[in-house]
Parts: structure tokens; C-alpha cells; sequence
């Protein structure tokens, strides 16, 4: 197949959306498929450009056997509500010429869009329309639902006005999937047919991430006592996670001189969250890994932290909690009662409810007082996600549904 990837995140970046897609990719072109990528330089988590890369000019590169084509856009220094979206619309507009004189020179078979942004969708159904290719939009991440959730878009009436824009929209596209059965959900709330969805969850490459047993060398490196119990956070570090919490936790756990957190990543709220710990000796700040760390990383944790606001847990399925997983290390999350999560991480740790700072240090001192209960609930984490998320029963599930898709054949 001819596959045409439309969207604003992709490899190298090492989080979110660009890591998925830049790995999906990639595997499409290992089994055969011609694949083109129509994306922005890298950027994120940082709200940088990479070195080497330029925001302002367009340039083209093949990565492990994909054409990747970049595009410029507006990086703001400062997030508001107003400045994401104008930073989304400056991508989608200098994409315009790009997808479109790819999809008539090239003909893909099919344009496949990921969400975010939401801006690009239209385009993408252009390209598709005048190439005569299907469509697929593929949702990570409800950016409007989050907007709205989070404020950054206050006006009602400019809310009633995109919610009927994006379900006439979604509804234009010959197939919709997303992460998670709960985000699947929203979406057939906005009138979305079962029958044109799919859910397409994340995955882990579970030969590369693995738990790793004896001495970590970024103890050593890092300046961390063997003895200590190290408490993680490791990714973005936005508005959408909730790391105040986190802070307040060391904050009550602070006369247990055993335990130590660490918060690993880049992005927007880093800053602010740095100057709220000032004074927290036990909380360590580090900047993003390099892939080949990534496995050291996660298993340098005892006890990994997934914390969440409660007005967007619903609305985002968090990819950092496979990598969690599949190191076999037991996992505290802020999550509520009745979301999707909830029970998934009930299995494998401990569920707090959003906000509760006092609850949530409780959860890490007890797996702190009890190393035999972090060994149960690390090994029923690796199990699930072995079972459920590693990354070549994820693509091959993918690949079919593709092909399906591609060749206009019924679900076997």
C-alpha cells in the first residue's frame, strides 16, 4: 500500500504522538508499504526545534525507509489558549501545499491524519477527495475536549460551534480509531458510527523495554543511594498532568529520608514546577532520555507515578503507563473511581483519587514499607502488558485493519 501519513508530531521526538507515530511508521515500511510523512520539525516535548531542524523552512529526509517531508511553523514562547491554536493553524496551513501536491503526484491509497491537531482534518480529507484515497483519522489525543475541559477556550457559543464543525468532520472520514474504549466513547457520542471506528491502542516493545535486574547505573550518576526508594515521573511535563500533586507528596513524605522522587521530562509547566519544589531536597529534576537510556530510566524507579487531572483523565489515555508496565515496577495513579483507568492500574498499584496530595503520598509510603507487595503488583504489570500492548500483536492488529480498509473487504 501507498500510505500517506498526515500529522504534527513525529520521530525524533521521544514522547507522545511523534514516538507512536514515528514507530509506526517505520514498521509499515518494514513490511513492504510505501509510506510518506507530512509533519513539523521536532519539537516537543521541549516547545523548541531540535538542532539541525529549522521552524521556518520545509525540508525533506528519509528515516528507516519513510519520506518525511517538514513544514514550518509558529513555535509560541509562551502557551495560552490563543497561541496553541494559532500554532496549530500556522502548521496546517503550510502543510496545505505539501499534502495536497503529494496526494495528486503520488496517489496514495490512503491519508491518514492524526489528531492532534484537529486543524489538519479537513485538509486531509481534500487530499484524500482528490487522490481518490480513503481516509483515516486517528485520534490520541480530544485536543478540543481538553481545551474546553481545561478552559482555554471559554465561550460557549464559539464551543457549539466547533463541537458541530469537528462531529460533521469526523463523520466525513471512512474510518475513526483512537487509544482507548473510553476516548472511543466520546467519540461515538459525537455521532460517530460504531461501525466506521477502531480502536488502535499504543504499545511497548517489550524486548526493549524490560525490568532489569541488580544495579541501575544512573543511581550512581545521578548521585541516588542504592538504599533509596526512587519514586518516578518520567515525560511531558504540561498542564495536563497535574505535577503539582506530586510536589505536595514529597513535600509530606519529606522526614522518609529512604525516599527519593524523581521527575524526568521537558515541557511547558516545567519551570513553574522546579520553583515549587525549591526547597524539597528529595525531589531530583532531570531532563528527557535518549531512547537508549529509556529502559535504564524506567527501571531505575521502585514505584512509578502517573498522576492526572481529574477534568482530562477521561479525555487522554496516558502511552507513558505501557513503558510503566513493561518494566515490571507497580504504578501510583491519580485517577477516578469510574474511569477506564482505574481498574487496569488497580491490578498492577494503587488508585488515588485527583488532587488528593495526602492520598497520594499515603499509596507511595506504603509500597515504600512493603518491597514484597512492589514485587507482586510489578510482576502483574508485566504480565498485562505482555499480554495486551506489546507492539508487534498492536501493528500486525493495525496492518489488517488497514488493508481492509484499503481494499474495501469486510472485517473477517
Amino acid at each position: 500500500m501507498r500510505i500517506l501519513v498526515y500529522g504534527i508530531n513525529y520521530a525524533p521526538e521521544l514522547t507522545g504522538v511523534g514516538k507512536y507515530t514515528g514507530e509506526m511508521c517505520e514498521w509499515l515500511a518494514s513490511q513492504g508499504h510505501e509510506v510518506k510523512v507530512v509533519c513539523a520539525p521536532p519539537y516537543y516535548p521541549a516547545w523548541r526545534v531540535a538542532e539541525g531542524y529549522s521552524a521556518t523552512g520545509y525540508s525533506r529526509e528519509n528515516l528507516n525507509g519513510v519520506t518525511v517531508m517538514r513544514c514550518p511553523l509558529w513555535i509560541p514562547a509562551r502557551q495560552s489558549g490563543i497561541r496553541r491554536i494559532m500554532h496549530l493553524f500556522s502548521f496546517a496551513i503550510s502543510t496545505l501545499p505539501v499534502v495536497l501536491g503529494t496526494a495528486l503526484g503520488w496517489r496514495p491509497d490512503v491519508v491518514f491524519v492524526l489528531e492532534p491537531t484537529f486543524f489538519c482534518a479537513p485538509v486531509a480529507l481534500l487530499a484524500a477527495r482528490l487522490a481518490g484515497a480513503k481516509t483515516w483519522l486517528h485520534i490520541q489525543d480530544l485536543e478540543l475536549d481538553a481545551a474546553f475541559a481545561l478552559n482555554l477556550i471559554r465561550s460557549r457559543l464559539l464551543q457549539r460551534m466547533v463541537e458541530n464543525a469537528e462531529r460533521f468532520i469526523m463523520g466525513m472520514f471512512d474510518l475513526v480509531s483512537s487509544i482507548s474504549s473510553s476516548m472511543l466513547a466520546k467519540i461515538h457520542a459525537k455521532r460517530v458510527s460504531r461501525g466506521s471506528t477502531f480502536c488502535f491502542p499504543n504499545w511497548v516493545d517489550t524486548k526493549i523495554i524490560f525490568p532489569i535486574q541488580g544495579d541501575n547505573h544512573l543511581r550512581k550518576e545521578w548521585g541516588i543511594s542504592p538504599d533509596s526508594i526512587v519514586v518516578l515521573y518520567s515525560g511531558n511535563m504540561g498542564e495536563k498532568q497535574g505535577l503539582e500533586i506530586v510536589v505536595e507528596a514529597a513535600r509530606i513524605l519529606s522526614h522518609d529520608k529512604r525516599i527519593q522522587f524523581v521527575l524526568s521530562g521537558d515541557g511547558s509547566a516545567r519551570q513553574r514546577l522546579e520553583n515549587l519544589a525549591n526547597g524539597v531536597a528529595s525531589i531530583k529534576f532531570t531532563h528527557l532520555q535518549p531512547l537508549e537510556r529509556l529502559n535504564d530510566l524506567l527501571n531505575l524507579a521502585d514505584i512509578h507515578m502517573l498522576p492526572q487531572r481529574s477534568d482530562v483523565a477521561s479525555l487522554v489515555m496516558p502511552s507513558k503507563l505501557l513503558g510503566m508496565l513493561a518494566s515490571a515496577r507497580p504504578v501510583v495513579a491519580t485517577v477516578a473511581a469510574g474511569s477506564e483507568l482505574a481498574p487496569l492500574v488497580s491490578r498492577c498499584g494503587i488508585v488515588v483519587l485527583p488532587g488528593d496530595a495526602h492520598a497520594l503520598a499515603e499509596a507511595i509510603q506504603l509500597l515504600a514499607d512493603h518491597p514484597e507487595m512492589r514485587v507482586d503488583l510489578g510482576a502483574t504489570a508485566r504480565e498485562l502488558c505482555v499480554a495486551q500492548w506489546d507492539s508487534r500483536g498492536v501493528l500486525t492488529a493495525f496492518e489488517k485493519k488497514l488493508t481492509q480498509l484499503c481494499s474495501g473487504l469486510p472485517d473477517a
